[in-house]
């Protein structure tokens, strides 16, 4: 509600550009960005569901190796993770044409550390361990690929890429697909549930690559990113627990993989 009566009190709202103009530049946003990512994942899934080799014997590997000399490794990821960061910078310099201050806008202004902190560990705790399950029943149920968090090599900077990589997933995905893509298609006239939802399933096609299981969890996490945006209008908790989960996966993936037997 505070953040529904902040965008509609917006002086900058009386200036919007027309509704086709924001559609088009939604749409360029998205082309350049996860609504790529989620054609691509439509492909990779028809692919493998075409292959011999059924779904949950196949893998999705994440955060992998560029190159086999380890610093040029290192160069090729650092250089990747700040290119894949772009987008959400391209979407703020949008918004900041239409309502400035655009970090204000959207919640990233860190005018609440305490809250955003707090909600966001709660959110990733909420859900990272249904999320777990849910992904090993997917798997048992052959509707999703076993994911390899990441192909990395033991270099030290091992770790440090995870975490960093982490923070470019959840600052991406979270400015882009909430709070840019509903601040955009609310102003285009959409009800609030009907841009969460659009919101949610864009958040499940681009994670369609790791099947089914991926698809559904990333929709449902949508779903409760998408409620918690629309009634406090913060994007910042969302990216803390975005990166909670991608750290946990990706790090806990590398130390884990060779002792527990379910994440092989």
């Amino acid at each position: 509600m505070g953040h529904e009566a902040r965008l509609q009190a917006d002086p900058a709202e009386s200036v919007l550009p027309s509704r086709r103009t924001l559609g088009q530049e939604l749409l360029l946003v998205l082309a350049l960005s996860l609504g790529a990512s989620a054609i691509y994942s439509i492909i990779d899934i028809a692919a493998a569901l075409t292959a011999s080799e059924p779904l949950a014997e196949q893998t999705s590997a994440l955060n992998v190796s560029q190159a086999e000399r380890p610093y040029l490794d290192l160069t090729l990821q650092l250089v990747r993770i700040g290119l894949h960061v772009v987008p959400a910078l391209l979407a703020i310099h949008f918004l900041s044409r239409t309502n400035a201050p655009a970090l204000r806008t959207i919640g990233l202004d860190g005018r609440r550390p305490g809250w955003d902190i707090g909600v966001g560990t709660g959110l990733a705790l909420l859900i990272g361990v249904p999320g777990l399950l849910f992904y090993l029943l997917s798997r048992e149920l052959g509707i999703n690929t076993t994911v390899v968090a990441t192909g990395l090599p033991e270099q030290w900077w091992q770790y440090p890429v995870l975490i960093v990589a982490a923070l470019q997933n959840a600052v991406l995905e979270e400015v882009i697909v909430v709070g840019y893509l509903l601040t955009r298609l609310r102003q285009r006239g959409w009800s609030p549930w009907a841009a969460i939802a659009a919101s949610s399933v864009l958040r499940g096609a681009y994670h369609l690559y790791q099947g089914f299981g991926g698809f559904l969890g990333n929709v449902v996490m949508g779903l409760v990113f998408g409620w918690l945006y629309q009634r406090k209008g913060r994007v910042a908790p969302l990216i803390i627990a975005h990166t909670v989960l991608d750290v946990v996966a990706f790090v806990g993936y590398a130390l884990l993989v060779d002792r527990v037997g379910f994440l092989s």
